[in-house]
This record gives C-alpha cells, sequence and structure tokens, in this order.
C-alpha cells in the first residue's frame, strides 16, 4: 500500500482502501480504478491523497464471513423484518434458514479459531448490524464449545434481536441515546419489549432465542433494560457482549466509536455490565487495530496495519508512511511489532 497525493495520480492506480465520507458512506470501494476525472470532486470533498494497492505490501483483510454471503443474508433479513407484522408469517422460519447458512459458512474456514479477523468500521444499517451480531455471536459460541443447538438458537436470537425497533417512532440509525429527551429514551428503552412480544408465539423459535430479543440490552450487574435482570443465560450474555460491541462499531443508537475505543471499553466492563469469559472471548479473535488502519506509534512515525498477527490482536505488522517528521517514506518499511517489543501504536489516524 502506498499513500499518494491526487496530484501523483495517473489514472491507472487501484485504491488499496476504500474512500469513505466523514459519515462512513462509500465513495469509492476497494479496488476501484481512480479515474482522473474523479479527482476534481475528491478535492471538493477535502481529500487530498488516497491509499493505492502496492505489489509488495497490500493490506491483508480477514473477515469472519464472507462478503457475498454476508450480501445474500442482508437482502433476506430485510426482506423478511421490513415487512414483519405483529401477526405470524412463514416468511420468519426464513430467519432460521439464513442463521444456518452464516454457521456453515464460519465454519467452512480453515483454522478460524486461531484466526484474528478484522471489523469492518461502517455507516449504520439496522440490517447489516444484525448480520455482524449474529456472526460475532456465533464465533464467540464455537470458541466457548457450545452444543450445536445453542450455537443455532444464539444465532437466530441476534438476527432478530432489534425486530422491536421497527416499532418505535425514533430514527435509530441516526439517533444517539444519550443526546435523547427522556420520553424519547423511555420509547426506545421499550423496543426489546416489543421485539418479543411480535415473537413469543412463534412456535419453531426456541426459548432461548425469544430471550435474546427481549435481554440483549441487560447487564449482569442489573442495571440493563428492560427487566433490570440479573440471572442471564449463557445465550443472552453473549448476545448482550456482540451487540453492544458491534452497534458502537457502526453507530446504532449511540455514538460511533473506533475498534480500538469499543476494546477498552468493554475490558473496563467486565463483570461490572458484561460477562468477562464471553468479552475475552470476542476480544481474542478481534483486531484491535482492523488491516488498512492508519496509526501513530510512540516513535512518532505514521503507518499503516497491514497485517493482523495469531494470538496477538494488539501487535500487528505495519508498514511506515512517513517518519517522525512528516517526511513520506517511498520504501516499504515494515515493521512486525512482535519484533519491535520498543513499538506500540499510540493513537489511531482515520
Amino acid at each position: 500500500m502506498k499513500l499518494l497525493k491526487l496530484e501523483q495520480i495517473t489514472g491507472e492506480e487501484e485504491l488499496a482502501r476504500a474512500i469513505m465520507t466523514d459519515d462512513y458512506k462509500e465513495l469509492l470501494s476497494e479496488g476501484a480504478r481512480i479515474r482522473k476525472e474523479y479527482i476534481p470532486k475528491l478535492k471538493e470533498l477535502g481529500i487530498t491523497e488516497v491509499y493505492v494497492k502496492d505489489k509488495v505490501s497490500d493490506p491483508k483483510t480477514l473477515v469472519i464471513l464472507k462478503e457475498e454471503v454476508n450480501k445474500v443474508c442482508k437482502q433476506k433479513v430485510q426482506s423478511i423484518i421490513s415487512k414483519h407484522t405483529y401477526r405470524s408469517s412463514e416468511d420468519m422460519v426464513e430467519i432460521g434458514k439464513t442463521a444456518e447458512d452464516i454457521i456453515t459458512n464460519i465454519m467452512e474456514k480453515d483454522e478460524i479459531i486461531e484466526q484474528i479477523f478484522d471489523i469492518k468500521e461502517r455507516s449504520a444499517d439496522i440490517y447489516e448490524h444484525s448480520i455482524s451480531t449474529c456472526t460475532l455471536a456465533t464465533l464467540v459460541a464455537l470458541k466457548m464449545k457450545l452444543s450445536k443447538e445453542k450455537v443455532y438458537n444464539i444465532g437466530v436470537g441476534c438476527l432478530l434481536h432489534d425486530l422491536g425497533l421497527r416499532y418505535i417512532a425514533l430514527d435509530v440509525e441516526n439517533l444517539e441515546y444519550e443526546e435523547l429527551p427522556d420520553k424519547h429514551k423511555e420509547e426506545y428503552r421499550k423496543h426489546p419489549i416489543y421485539g418479543y412480544t411480535a415473537l413469543k408465539n412463534e412456535e419453531w423459535l426456541s426459548k432461548s432465542s425469544k430471550e435474546i430479543v427481549l435481554c440483549h440490552h441487560e447487564q449482569v450487574d442489573g442495571k440493563g433494560y428492560p427487566l433490570h435482570a440479573h440471572e442471564l443465560s449463557q445465550e443472552v450474555r453473549i448476545a448482550a457482549v456482540c451487540d453492544f460491541f458491534d452497534e458502537h462499531i457502526c453507530g446504532i443508537g449511540c455514538q460511533r466509536m473506533k475498534v480500538y475505543e469499543v476494546v477498552e471499553y468493554l475490558k473496563a466492563a467486565k463483570d461490572t455490565m458484561f460477562d468477562a469469559k464471553v468479552i475475552d472471548t470476542l476480544l481474542d479473535f478481534t483486531a484491535v487495530y482492523p488491516s488498512g488502519s492508519k496509526v501513530l506509534t510512540n516513535e512518532k512515525e505514521i503507518a499503516i496495519v497491514i497485517q493482523q498477527n495469531k494470538g496477538f490482536p494488539e501487535r500487528p505488522v505495519l508498514q511506515v508512511v512517513a517518519d517522525k517528521n512528516g517526511k513520506t517514506i517511498e520504501d516499504n518499511l515494515i515493521k512486525d511489532l512482535l519484533e519491535y517489543n520498543n513499538i506500540f501504536i499510540e493513537n489511531v489516524l482515520n
């Protein structure tokens, strides 16, 4: 990967990282060729430089769920949930099949239990959030060696966990809960009840999946909602952590955060808000600094994360792109943080 100023673009380069707006909307996708006619518009948007592919050091991104599977599952979930009414529907059974597809796809990966995965920072989308929460929770359940039945029930419950948001009069994709007036906070906190009420008579849906819908905002200290429950099932504990993690990555009902910020928050929430074992399991496979992240090291060098190290989610491989004086480094200067013990990431710059 190389960082080029727009003036250096010839029109033959391919993007190594997608170009995003400030609100995480994608302008040009990774792999797109940067045509010269795009440059004036990019400058209008305040973009002055882009990352282009480099034969030596393109980021090696590893995601849990294949892109094409994610897309198909999202379309299926959106098609079913967006049309949902309080009446029972045969279409809802397809949610179970979607969960099976996700679980199967995850289990097909080689050495999945040992891998470190990049978590995509993205804009708020309630259906993509459901898929992502399901994916994370499924992998946590597999790593914790839960039974096949429990893994399935967790997957289905997570796909449906935010169904109740359809029945509140708030735009949750552009909402920050803490800034809401009290009456709107009260309405938002009812969405687990609305979702559970809509699903409680679905005979095909297990009790534990329904509990996830009702209790995914509960906390182990009893300070969650809507029931303020202390005794939470293992399935609910897993769903609650994965939902919290992903909703803060994409900004569903809360302020969007960087992956490393949510990681630090969860570390501080062990056995207060959430189950410590579940948090440790999630963070064990989560890249704290996703591949492609632009970071500042303690040596004041600017670098790009180009690869993850198995078992060491906080010690990735970096390509240094600028020295401590801000001078661009043209050569491929690679620093593996497992080998450079005195170097650590001080800040994330994008």
